[in-house]
């Protein structure tokens, strides 16, 4: 006959494995499935004999500083590629510093615009009337090109159902770093290794990813020549009050998934672009600024646009065994609900408090084991996945450490940007007549004009 102790602690062990079971598999699900589907991802490959061309292609480049070593460098890597024309697109602060660098080049696929005030948005839709390209690629002012990277971006946009291309991301190294840049570049380097790796493990399960990202990303000229396209990209509100500046790569990618396009990730050394991020303190403020991001958007695809996990048809099931469907419900559950759900230190707190719950009946030397396993377990996910960075830069194993307790740091950085969302630019304001200018940019598209 059982004791009445161990009756009375039957349901209570039950609770705790069960407990522990589900907090498992959903914390760690994501990491085993991805890790298989990002070993098996391929990029789409390229047409023996391809309809588009390095002819087919705008490449548009929105900068504040519109001149320097970096941008010169950049707008080289990119004439590397052959485009029809690249147009630059600065404030008129710095138009006449833009003009120098368009001179020192001496180039005629150069073309210089200008804005009013700086907008990134505005800056994009000032350049799409002057576009005559099948492609538009919109580029930052930090980035360096592959030569081979355009028949890669290309490839996907041979199908007529793809609107959206996105690239692979590696960050340039800084030459000859003191030990401070080398932490936050080794920081940063791990951000866009995640990054790629998240995006190439979505694209084989569902074809979703968190976002194509703006530093280098191919678009179907035809969706952006879309006046309610301009209209929704110019005005988008948070919240209905606070005007977007941010987010434009977020609001696009919701767009083409919206609107029944589908987007590709080319995971390919060829189409891989190099960048820069802040080697610096200031890295803290980048990666809050992303985070307010992933809030606004994943919410807005979440609980507004819901196109993501809602059938069209009324037929879920139907849904999730065409490949054509928009629906994603992997990447929801890998990508989306991780903005929500995903806290670092409590779920490692939790995990640890479940289990010792679960093995109280257990005798000493078991509960040692089996604590060994789960910390050697709970060590091993949070570098399994950055593996690709490790094996390239294997000194970077020393730091570690520091990616760890900067993970379960950046939750605090989440929970400021969760509650601080209202913050969407330095100029989150619109005035009346930034406003009509905006229309005016509507109205004008498809009708060419000159720039300087």
């Amino acid at each position: 006959m059982s004791s009445p102790d161990c009756c009375e602690s039957s349901p209570l062990l039950s609770t705790a494995v069960q407990l522990l079971t589900a907090s498992s598999l959903y914390r760690y699900l994501r990491l085993v499935v991805n890790l298989v589907a990002f070993c098996l991802h391929r990029p789409i490959p390229q047409p023996i004999n391809p309809r588009l061309t390095s002819e087919d292609v705008t490449v548009v480049i929105p900068s504040l500083q519109g001149g320097g070593v970096e941008l010169l460098e950049t707008i080289r890597s990119i004439l590397l590629t052959r485009p029809f024309r690249i147009i630059l697109v600065t404030i008129e602060a710095q138009e006449a510093r833009a003009h120098l660098l368009a001179k020192e080049l001496d180039c005629g696929k150069l073309q210089i615009c200008s804005v009013a005030q700086p907008n990134k948005r505005r800056q994009m839709v000032r350049a799409i009337p002057e576009i005559e390209t099948e492609v538009t690629i919109f580029a930052d002012d930090d980035v360096t090109w592959p030569s081979t990277l355009l028949p890669w971006m290309l490839a996907p946009l041979e199908d007529q159902r793809y609107g959206g291309v996105g690239t692979n991301q590696r960050l340039r190294r800084a030459d000859c770093p003191n030990w401070q840049q080398r932490v936050w570049g080794y920081l940063g380097a791990l951000y866009l290794e995640r990054r790629n790796f998240d995006c190439a493990s979505c694209m084989f399960m569902d074809g979703g990813l968190p976002c194509l990202s703006g530093r280098t990303v191919a678009y179907r000229t035809s969706i952006l020549l879309d006046k309610e396209f301009t209209e929704q990209f110019t005005h988008e509100e948070w919240l209905g009050q606070y005007h977007l500046n941010a987010d434009d790569d977020n609001f696009i990618t919701r767009w083409l998934i919206s609107h029944g396009q589908k987007i590709s990730y080319q995971h390919h050394k060829q189409a891989e672009i190099l960048t820069t991020l802040e080697d610096n303190p200031k890295f803290l403020k980048q990666c809050l600024r992303w985070s307010r991001s992933n809030w606004r958007s994943n919410i807005t695809s979440l609980c507004c646009d819901r196109h993501i996990w809602k059938s069209v048809r009324g037929n879920f099931a139907m849904d999730l065994a065409d490949r054509n469907a928009r629906i994603q419900p992997w990447s929801t559950y890998a990508v989306y609900l991780t903005t929500i759900s995903h806290w670092a230190l409590l779920w490692d707190c939790l995990l640890i408090y479940f289990y010792l719950d679960m093995a109280r009946p257990w005798s000493k030397e078991s509960q040692s084991i089996g604590l060994a396993m789960l910390a050697t377990w709970m060590f091993l996910s949070k570098f399994l996945k950055l593996m690709g960075h490790y094996i390239r830069y294997p000194v970077d194993f020393l730091l570690l450490p520091v990616s760890i307790l900067f993970g379960y740091f950046h939750g605090l950085i989440k929970g400021y940007a969760m509650v601080s969302l209202n913050v969407v630019s330095l100029l989150s304001f619109i005035l009346p007549v930034e406003r009509r200018y905006l229309t005016q940019c509507a109205d004008c598209l498809g009708k060419p004009r000159g720039c300087g």
